[in-house]
């Protein structure tokens, strides 16, 4: 009888991207159970993300099923392992800053980090473009395309 350490390493890459895609669809369809279907002549609002979520758990059952042929997953090194682990938390941190500090400050802190940590450029460089980008990406979507976009407490 084969064990579940066994059945893991016998695991192939893509059969594992392939799951994590139908998992992911499971959640969005599950997390869209709150919006009305509707019907084919007259959709609601979770009709069209009820069936992307199909469409992306067939596809990732595909890539399941067909991935039989990829490394397999205990062969892979993870030599990014920490850049990408970085990467995740500064994301984290822009979803839990963006309400509080502001748009612009919050792009302005992940950027410095994603180009001076990162991607270890000088860190004149890394702020001139981080501070540049935040204010035009501001200025363009703020005043020219009227998104309104969180402003800190300080109105910045």
């Amino acid at each position: 009888m084969e064990s579940a350490g066994s059945a893991a390493r016998g695991l192939r890459n893509e059969q594992l991207s392939g799951l994590v895609l139908f998992g992911f669809a499971l959640v969005l369809a599950w997390q869209n159970r709150v919006y009305p279907l509707g019907s084919l002549h007259d959709p609601g609002p979770g009709y069209m993300p009820l069936m992307l979520a199909v469409f992306l758990g067939a596809m990732g059952l595909l890539v399941a099923v067909l991935g039989g042929k990829s490394a397999p997953v205990a062969s892979i090194a993870w030599p990014e392992a920490r850049r990408a682990a970085l990467i995740l938390v500064v994301c984290a941190f822009g979803a839990l800053a963006l309400e509080r500090i502001g748009y612009r400050l919050t792009m302005i802190a992940m950027l410095i980090i994603f180009l001076g940590i990162v991607e270890r450029r000088k860190p004149l460089a890394a702020a001139a473009v981080a501070i540049g980008f935040a204010l035009a990406s501001y200025f363009l979507f703020s005043t020219l395309l009227k998104v309104q976009l969180p402003r800190s407490a300080w109105g910045f």
